[in-house]
Parts: structure tokens; sequence; C-alpha cells
């Protein structure tokens, strides 16, 4: 049993990832810390690093939270890209700047991207952007990380729990269920991949 670090535990995407991590003590945060054990703020470097203190040992982080704007690219604006930018892409990337001082030997980071950046839609250009450039960063910082750790992303479609959110927005897409995208995180905890994007998609 390992004690994973699950942020973003209330949402779709956190609640899809906790059906692949039920052999470990899953330790629960999110922004408003609403029925989870931590509170934290990913666009915040000194609330990432207060969760870790806080928790104390961990074997693994599980990231399933990233907020983006949607505009069309010629309504976008500097501040609606740096939202995006400094959530999506720099709060992950933080998450593993930051999270590497703390984590156990061969622990490992998984990161959320998302399908937007392989088959983009309108109004998606920040998401599939920083989507992007998260699945090259775990491609390349696996090459770097010390003392054994382990990283990938989860790039999976839309859920099926989320589609009365978003289906108008992506016609001809075929929703995935939530326990599909729980396995690609149980691969990426549990197996002994590193710098791989796992892509959920129907």
């Amino acid at each position: 049993m390992k004690n994973v670090i699950l942020i973003g535990a209330q949402g779709k995407m956190g609640q899809a990832a906790l059906t692949g991590l039920s052999s470990h003590r899953v330790i629960t945060a999110s922004r408003s810390g609403k029925g989870c054990d931590y509170q934290v703020d990913i666009t915040d470097e000194e609330s990432i690093r207060r969760l870790f203190e806080t928790v104390g040992d961990f074997d693994a982080v599980v990231n399933t939270v990233g907020f983006c704007e949607y505009a069309d690219f010629v309504d976008m604006t500097e501040q609606q890209w740096m939202t995006t930018v400094m959530s999506k892409m720099m709060g992950q990337i933080n998450l593993v700047r930051i999270g590497q001082e703390y984590i156990a030997d061969k622990g490992s980071f998984t990161l959320i991207s998302g399908i937007l950046n392989i088959k983009p839609i309108p109004m998606a250009i920040a998401d599939a952007t920083t989507s992007g450039a998260i699945d090259t960063f775990v491609k390349c910082v696996a090459y770097e990380l010390p003392r054994g750790i382990r990283i990938n992303a989860v790039n999976p479609t839309v859920l099926e729990e989320a589609w009365d959110v978003y289906g108008d927005m992506m016609p001809g897409f075929e929703p995935v269920p939530g326990h599909l995208v729980g396995k690609a995180f149980e691969r990426s905890v549990d197996g002994f991949i590193t710098g791989e994007v796992i892509f959920v998609d129907a």
C-alpha cells in the first residue's frame, strides 16, 4: 500500500482517478479543501510546499486539476492565456519541481493533460496548448528526475460523467467511463513506466 496524494479529488476526473487507487491510502486535496483532507492551490508555490510538508511521507502524487480559459483565439487576452498557463502548465510543473524534494525514493508523479492537443475543438486553444506542453514535459523530465522517481501523464478524452457539461462543445467525440480513466492512473502509480503519455480515448 502506498501513500498517494490525490489533488482534485472532488472533481469528475478526481473521482475517476480514485477508482484506480483503491488499494492505496489516498490523501485528498483540492483548491477549496471542502470534503478533502487538505487544501492546496497549485498556482501558489507556498501552498504546494505547505501541502507536502504537512502530509509528510508519501509515495505518489496524482494531479487531476488544471484550470483553463475557453475563448476563440482572436479574442483571447494575455490574462486568459496566463491564467491557463499558470494553472494547467506551471501549476503541474511546480508540483513536480517542489514535490521531488519531498517524495519517497522511487515515488511517482501522475499529471493530467487532455485529448484536445491531439483532437482540437473551437475555443480550446489554451487547453490544447498547455496539454501539449505537459505531454512534452513528462517525456523529457523523466530523464532528469533523481532517486528513481517516475513521472507520467494521463491524456483522456471527455468522461461520460462530464458529457452533460462538455458534450455540446465536442461533437463527434465518444466519451469514456470514469473507471476506464481510473485504470490509466492505476497503471501510472502501480506500474514501472516513466516518461509516458497514457492516452484514454474511445
